[in-house]
């Protein structure tokens, strides 16, 4: 588990420190020299690296083929960056690690929270943080690349390069799976339904029985949001 103190350093002031911490448990890692790669759905060993030199050498040898997450936060490794020339150490520093990684998972949550419509209560966030883990962890949401949609809070000339939508390293090999693209599907058939009057809801419980869930399968499935 991530120190509290780290957390209450480093990671972003818009998430709340609670959020934070249900983050790193689903989508994260204890160990900041992290280094996960992927292959489509396929999982590539790697040895553990050692050092951040080591780490960083591991994370080079991979960008640009495959889809490299890293650290804390399992950042993506590639965003932001045209080259793997560009990569830098923070990746692997905890902190900024933590920082980098907290802030684009809040842009990724406001996402998610927008979609919704904003709304408020314990259980409106459950679902919302739950999605956006989803979100996340695939890169995808509503059919996009989640990481390089404009932050609803934020004007898109403000936004850095490679989160405005530039082509970059980790968005050149990150490819929905079949799993991502049921998702998103039934997200769309969701909002299709809210717009013609119907229940939103039904489209969302028949995804999920459809497509078993990537985060902690001992937990009970989420009741769908009312908003």
């Amino acid at each position: 588990m991530v120190d509290a103190a780290l957390i209450k350093a480093c990671a972003d002031p818009g998430l709340k420190p609670a959020i934070v911490e249900k983050f790193i448990a689903a989508a994260g890692s204890d160990y900041p020299l992290t280094v996960t790669v992927r292959s489509g759905k396929r999982v590539v060993l790697v040895p553990k690296p050692a050092t951040p030199e080591a780490a960083m050498d591991l994370i080079r040898q991979n960008i640009g083929r495959n889809v490299v997450r890293v650290g804390i936060t399992q950042y993506p490794a590639g965003l932001g960056v045209l080259e793997a020339g560009e990569l830098k150490p923070e990746l692997v520093d905890a902190c900024a690690n933590l920082r980098m990684g907290t802030a684009l998972f809040a842009k990724v949550y406001r996402v998610v929270l927008k979609w919704y419509g904003n709304p408020t209560g314990e259980e409106a966030e459950r679902q919302v943080l739950e999605d956006a883990i989803i979100a996340w962890q695939s890169g995808i949401f509503e059919g996009k690349a989640v990481f390089g949609t404009p932050d609803p809070d934020k004007a898109e000339a403000d936004t850095p390069v490679g989160v405005r939508g530039d082509k970059t390293i980790a968005e050149k090999v990150s490819v929905p799976s079949p799993l991502d693209r049921k998702r998103t599907s039934g997200r769309s058939s969701a909002r299709r339904r809210s717009e013609q009057g119907q229940h939103p809801c039904r489209s969302r419980k028949a995804e999920r029985q459809a497509a078993p869930s990537i985060l902690n399968t001992s937990k009970p499935a989420s009741k769908c949001m009312r908003r």
